[in-house]
């Protein structure tokens, strides 16, 4: 289950020209686990195919067009489950300080919501462990796998993995909250909800080569907590 979760979350990190060196031995890795049923790796099929087989600008295109020109496709839970609320702010910490109290630092300037970040997390923890934190937000790793169906993207293969790899169902009444309060679509009017109703934590923008890999680990930063200790050594932040 470690190698597969970890390989789920490469294949949804920014396509780069190593992930596209190395998606056959990511393939290989999630078959040779056989943490997946044989239909959900038959679903991973598609997109390994595209991004062995793509342009590297094209893929990146895509990646971009679906995931940060759509909040409907966000890959931060939060998004989904607090939308611009304040309670966004404190799930943030609160996650974060998850990933602390195991002993993981985020040195990435992606948050500790954003998907590929959250499996490598649970990709360290034991088998049962790692399935009690995928059904926590099982029903927006569903909701995002019908959502990418609809579009007829590859990606949906990975939340599909995702879905299997957590053993149970999501809450059909949960789900089907989240289908109704699924954001516009038109990207027109998506750069006018940026622009008018700025949120609190947003994505960062993509360097070349990815914000996560194979072989990354999970770190969290938990900003809160580095305030009260320089307050606790009387400095109050001054130099």
């Amino acid at each position: 289950m470690r190698m597969t979760l970890r390989a789920l979350a490469a294949l949804l990190g920014y396509p780069s020209s190593d992930l596209l060196a190395h998606v056959r031995e990511i393939g290989d890795a999630v078959a040779a686990e056989r943490a997946l049923p044989r239909a959900a790796r038959r679903c991973l099929e598609p997109l390994l195919e595209r991004l062995a087989s793509g342009d590297l600008l094209d893929l990146q295109a895509e990646y971009s067009d679906l995931f940060d020109r759509s909040r409907a496709l966000s890959l931060h839970l939060f998004e989904h489950v607090h939308g611009d609320s304040k309670e966004r702010g404190q799930a943030m910490l609160d996650l974060g300080q998850r990933y602390l109290d195991q002993g993981f630092l985020l040195e990435s300037k992606e948050l500790p919501d954003f998907v590929p970040v959250f499996l490598e997390f649970a990709s360290c923890l034991e088998p049962r462990e790692a399935r009690e934190m995928l059904r926590q937000p099982l029903h927006v790793f569903a909701a995002l796998a019908e959502r990418l169906d609809q579009r007829s993207s590859p990606y949906a293969g990975v939340f599909h993995a995702v879905v299997a790899l957590a053993g149970a169902r999501p809450d059909a009444a949960t789900l089907d909250e989240l289908r109704k309060k699924a954001p516009a679509e038109d990207a027109s009017r998506l750069d006018d909800e940026w622009e008018e109703k700025p949120i609190t934590f947003t994505r960062p923008a993509h360097e070349m080569g990815g914000p996560t890999g194979v072989a990354a680990r999970v770190r969290a930063t938990v900003k809160a907590r580095a305030a009260s200790r320089e307050d606790a050594n009387g400095d109050g932040g001054r130099s």
